[in-house]
């Protein structure tokens, strides 16, 4: 495991998520520098500060230098010039992760273009920064002039794009095959490392990859669920994180738009995390659900690990969400068991009432054939 200098907000919620998001690509935080605030025009952090982090870094000599926010290329530069490490802002780890974790064929063309998305913001700066003859210290672009290197950066982009919606109309293929059979679907959504794919696996019987690691899961998987005696069709997605730059979900709207077809979502939220935490968290996954048109009608809410936190602090963290008056919410444990046949149950009847056609066993084996992998 490489090592790393990390430097973030002095929060805790923020801390542990910057700390699991260099654990989730591979490093290993030596060093840890806590900060109020990381928006300084010239490094991001101040001067003084850069000082003590250029001692530190000989020190220790890590093999990177985290920034847990979003840097202008002007910034990283100026931090790679002055302290001789690469830099990684969140959005270049983040991007690291993705390329990783990404095991379909689409999810590596999504995770392709998301990182030509990131490389094209930073572009002009760094066409700008060669031509006055300085070596930028993070994806050197050579001698290219910056309308070929931009043309590049598109090609590569449109291409890209054209085979994303080749996938995207294979989707749609699918969801009128489930339509036109009758099929009720049911999406896992929440924030990364809420326990969807454990959930997913004890109502499914599946044995998927599952870690207290960040984006386990990037490829969308379904299997059929059956609930008294009653098919359906389950899907584990993407997980949610803060401050996911709009295009980054733009990558991976083929995939997340699933979430805009189903007809239920179990919205899965960790109940063992404080309550700042979970608010934070919280926040993110209804920004992102809103921002695909998801209908909040259509969502269930399971708070998981639940067998971890006492009555009374379950009570004040749903009362946090405002959720204290939901019908549609349910305390789980993924990892146990619990409460899982009664979350079934709650699926059940929220959709119950909807008339639609029950699929034989032999549709059910051509749809396996189809949704099964």
């Amino acid at each position: 495991m490489n090592s790393a200098i990390l430097i973030t907000y002095d929060q805790e919620d923020s801390i542990n998520e910057a700390k699991g998001l260099c654990n989730a690509a591979g490093y290993e935080v030596v060093h840890l520098i806590k900060q109020n605030f990381l928006q300084k025009p010239k490094y991001g952090i101040s001067g003084g500060v850069v000082e003590q982090l250029e001692e530190i870094s000989e020190k220790v000599k890590p093999d990177v230098i985290i920034f847990d926010e979003i840097l202008k290329p002007s910034q990283n530069y100026n931090l790679a010039t002055v302290l001789h490490r690469e830099i990684l802002d969140r959005e270049a780890l983040i991007l690291e992760i993705f390329e990783s974790r990404a095991s379909s064929a689409e999810s590596k063309l999504q995770v392709k273009l998301a990182q030509l998305r990131y490389e094209m913001v930073r572009a002009k700066e760094k066409v700008r920064l060669a031509n006055m003859g300085e070596q930028p210290g993070f994806m050197g672009i050579g001698k290219f002039e910056v309308d070929v290197y931009y043309n590049d950066i598109k090609h590569r982009m449109q291409t890209v794009r054209s085979k994303l919606e080749k996938a995207g109309k294979q989707r749609e293929l699918h969801r009128q095959g489930r339509k036109r059979m009758g099929f009720r679907t049911i999406s896992l959504a929440g924030y990364t490392s809420a326990g969807k794919t454990t959930l997913f696996n004890k109502a499914t019987g599946e044995i998927r990859d599952q870690s207290k690691e960040l984006f386990t899961t990037l490829t969308t998987t379904t299997r059929r669920l059956v609930i008294s005696q009653e098919p359906f069709l389950i899907a584990d997605t993407v997980g949610f994180i803060s401050k996911l730059p709009a295009y980054m979900i733009d990558a991976f709207r083929s995939t997340l738009e699933e979430l805009t077809y189903t007809d239920l979502i179990i919205l899965v939220i960790d109940v063992n995390d404080s309550v700042l935490e979970l608010k934070k968290k919280f926040s993110s996954c209804m920004k992102t659900l809103n921002e695909l048109g998801v209908k909040q009608s259509k969502i269930v809410y399971a708070l998981n690990k639940s067998d971890l936190v006492r009555d009374k602090d379950i009570e004040q963290k749903i009362s946090s969400l405002n959720l204290s008056e939901n019908g549609k919410l349910i305390l789980i444990s993924a990892k146990t068991g619990k409460n899982i046949s009664q979350l079934k149950k709650l699926i059940k009847e929220t959709i119950e009432n909807q008339n639609y056609h029950q699929p034989k066993n032999n549709e059910w084996r051509e749809a396996e054939k189809q949704f099964g992998n």
